[in-house]
């Protein structure tokens, strides 16, 4: 088979899954978004599970080498440069990032009824630990598995909100403002000068 009409097939799938939800994802919706004579997708992808296993084989391709592309760099030299890679990161969400992220927000859901697609997904998510754990050591920051581990579940936390896009959400979180969201997060989990843990004194009214 064609490999090149496969990718086309499969990006098309994402973009149907993200754009129509799990219901949506049919073999004759494939075809029209792919812009292929009907019965194209069936005949690479006979059944509706083989659909959904290109899709998750495709997001994790994606993911992949967005991953390598990242760790080709030398890394974040500092907290600064760490809280701009973070940054960077959620505002992919709402821009070249968002039909993968949704279609992998689908697939984790029909992962609860397929356990084989936890297989294909959690590299994923296994991945962003190790990779954030990593991040933070390069930035200098002082790094524990549990401190690395809390930033990355609140960044991987953020991301359903940021995709539905409500804005008394978004305020209540502080991710209106990416920015300064991921310099609090860095700034709880890492507190600028550890050292200094004094109370400070209640002033009066």
């Amino acid at each position: 088979m064609n490999p090149d009409r496969r990718d086309r097939l499969r990006d098309a799938a994402i973009e149907v899954l993200a754009r129509d939800g799990g219901r949506g994802l049919t073999h004759r919706a494939v075809d029209r978004t792919a812009e292929v004579p009907s019965g194209t997708t069936k005949n690479y992808f006979p059944t509706r599970d083989a659909v959904l296993r290109a899709v998750a084989e495709r997001c994790l391709e994606q993911y992949l080498a967005l991953t390598d592309q990242l760790a080709a760099g030398p890394g974040p030299a500092d907290r600064e440069a760490l809280v701009t890679l973070f940054r960077s990161l959620l505002e992919n969400v709402a821009g070249p990032g968002r039909s993968r992220l949704l279609a992998v927000l689908e697939l984790q859901a029909e992962a609860t009824r397929r356990p084989w697609l936890s297989g294909i997904l959690d590299p994923m998510a296994s991945g962003d630990f190790a990779g954030f754990e990593l991040a933070q050591r390069a930035a200098g920051l002082p790094v524990t598995r549990q401190r690395a581990a809390v930033v990355t579940l609140a960044l991987h936390a953020a991301v359903p909100h940021l995709l539905t896009d409500g804005p008394g959400t978004l305020a209540a979180a502080g991710l209106d403002d990416p920015d300064r969201f991921v310099r609090d997060l860095l700034d709880t989990v890492y507190p600028p000068d550890a050292n200094d843990r004094t109370p400070r004194r209640a002033t009066a009214p």
